[in-house]
């Protein structure tokens, strides 16, 4: 009944409650993906050999990844059984605290073992919230989406992932020109996971403003809702759902490549200073945001399956610059990461509106959430892991290699979906 009594959602209500949480729930990620390779290793993975504390840091970059198809279950389930908008809370605030409560984790010199283990478990939390909390986003959008502009909508989503990230790289940028190595790693690391909690508020805020999306409502008075969406999912939905896994995968598998492999590379392989490198990545992701929007107005047009294939097909052939990109010093770093970031947004424009196409609405915050995160573990929960040893057996064309065959997988996936799942279903 209190939905009955707001406002009916403006369209710029919806987009700027979709990308707001998107905006923050990614920038809680991103900073955990710079930490663990700026701060982990040192302070809660001590050792003698550092390839090996950052390994182990990885590792619980990774478990997030696997908590994500849980979220995707849970905040599923009562997306599409209680609404959009209320799941759409829990999820940031599930998000929001555990990214609050790393920042005032004690470290292995103050806890021993018991740290790693709590940021564990905190790296767990994220990885859970935002499992619910992108495809409840892309839903907002896409569900109040006019006719021929689910694309365009669904972007708005989408650019909470290069806004994020340049957030979250700038106040590192920030805290690594101004502090000094002994300040940043004593406590000013903690500044960005501590300030989160001032956007989760402004999130929250936001969002309790929205009202139902209108085509949930309308499979309220129908009543089309299942019981169990996730079950009713794996029954009736399952091409879907494995073509929209595979469809996704390798945005995950070149974004990590991207951000976390890169950085690392670049600072340990190439021996570069974090301040020289950070500053590029950033110019990268600005191409990145930029081709967002380019992309998700091409897919209104011609088609979400026919951009991601063409996208994708540029990704596989970008995996052949890798080797001499990274061997080009920081010149060849700034080609790398604008080549890499552009294609980036190339295929992550279209993606949140492809992902949510295929599923009828009593089941499309679970089917949309799992396609996604699920391409989550199978394209970027072991990537920073995996690149780092091929790179470190075989250099970074081997890194490439791996790049474009992720590329060749999703590019036969997104064909068959085009031949499945027609265009015109949403």
């Amino acid at each position: 009944m209190a939905d009955a009594v707001l406002p009916r959602n403006s369209t710029g209500r919806v987009l700027f409650a979709s990308l707001i949480g998107t905006t923050i729930e990614f920038f809680d990620f991103y900073i955990y993906a710079t930490a663990a390779v700026l701060v982990f290793p040192a302070l809660f993975f001590p050792g003698d050999d550092p390839l090996t504390s950052t390994l182990s840091s990885f590792a619980t970059f990774a478990i997030a990844f696997f908590a994500r198809p849980v979220g995707a279950v849970a905040f599923g389930h009562f997306g599409d059984r209680v609404g959009r908008k209320a799941t759409l809370v829990a999820a940031l605030l599930t998000m929001g605290l555990s990214t609050v409560a790393i920042g005032l984790l004690p470290t292995y010199a103050q806890a021993g073992v018991v740290a790693p283990m709590l940021l564990a478990l905190c790296r767990f939390g994220q990885g859970l919230g935002l499992g619910g909390e992108w495809g409840g986003a892309v839903l907002l959008a896409t569900e109040n989406a006019p006719p021929g502009k689910k694309a365009w909508f669904g972007m708005f989503p989408q650019l909470g992932a290069p806004i994020g990230f340049i957030l979250s790289t700038s106040a590192f940028i920030l805290l690594t020109a101004s502090l000094s190595e002994e300040a940043f790693l004593s406590w000013g690391w903690r500044a960005p996971f501590l300030a989160s909690a001032v956007l989760v508020f402004v999130g929250l805020w936001v969002r309790m403003k929205i009202t139902e999306t209108p085509e949930f409502k309308t499979a309220v008075e129908r009543h089309e809702r299942v019981r169990a969406p996730v079950v009713s999912l794996f029954q009736r939905h399952k091409a879907a759902l494995v073509l929209g896994t595979l469809g996704a995968t390798t945005t995950f598998v070149l974004f990590y490549l991207m951000t976390v492999f890169a950085l690392g590379w670049a600072t340990t392989g190439m021996g570069l200073a974090r301040a020289d490198v950070l500053p590029v990545q950033l110019i990268g992701v600005l191409f990145f945001a930029a081709m967002i929007p380019v992309t998700a107005l091409a897919a209104d047009k011609f088609g979400q399956v026919r951009v991601l294939i063409a996208s994708t097909i540029g990704i596989g052939l970008f995996g052949a610059l890798f080797a001499p990109l990274l061997h080009g010093g920081l010149s060849g770093l700034l080609i790398f990461f604008a080549l890499g970031f552009a294609l980036m947004g190339c295929t992550y424009g279209p993606l949140g509106a492809a992902m949510a196409r295929p599923f009828p609405t009593a089941v499309r915050y679970t089917g949309a959430s799992m396609a996604f995160n699920l391409a989550g573990i199978l394209g970027a929960s072991l990537a920073p892991y995996v690149a780092l040893k091929l790179a470190q057996a075989w250099g970074p064309a081997a890194v490439g290699g791996y790049l474009s065959a992720a590329a060749l997988l999703t590019a036969l996936a997104l064909w068959g979906m085009g031949r499945v799942l027609p265009e015109d279903r949403a």
